[in-house]
């Protein structure tokens, strides 16, 4: 994920992404959230310098989503 090899590049241990594209222009948000964690856990699987992920969510309903698939994960 190239944001977060900027980040490391840049020497940045923490990040915020977020939840976009799910309101106005409808992209299905159960897919955003599992596309985001999933390409977050890979690329922290590999490399240990990003300490916090931070996923911003505008909404309820999205928030929901993101901590259902996070305690799945045993993230949370």
């Amino acid at each position: 994920m190239l944001s977060l090899e900027l980040a490391e590049k840049n020497k940045l241990k923490n990040i915020s992404f977020p939840n976009i594209s799910t309101g106005v222009y409808r992209f299905p948000k159960d897919l955003a959230a599992k596309t985001a964690i999933n390409a977050v856990t890979e690329y922290l699987a590999k490399s240990d310098f990003i300490e916090k992920v931070n996923f911003v969510c505008f909404e309820d309903e999205n928030f929901e989503i993101y901590q259902k698939l996070l305690e799945e994960k045993g993230i949370l």
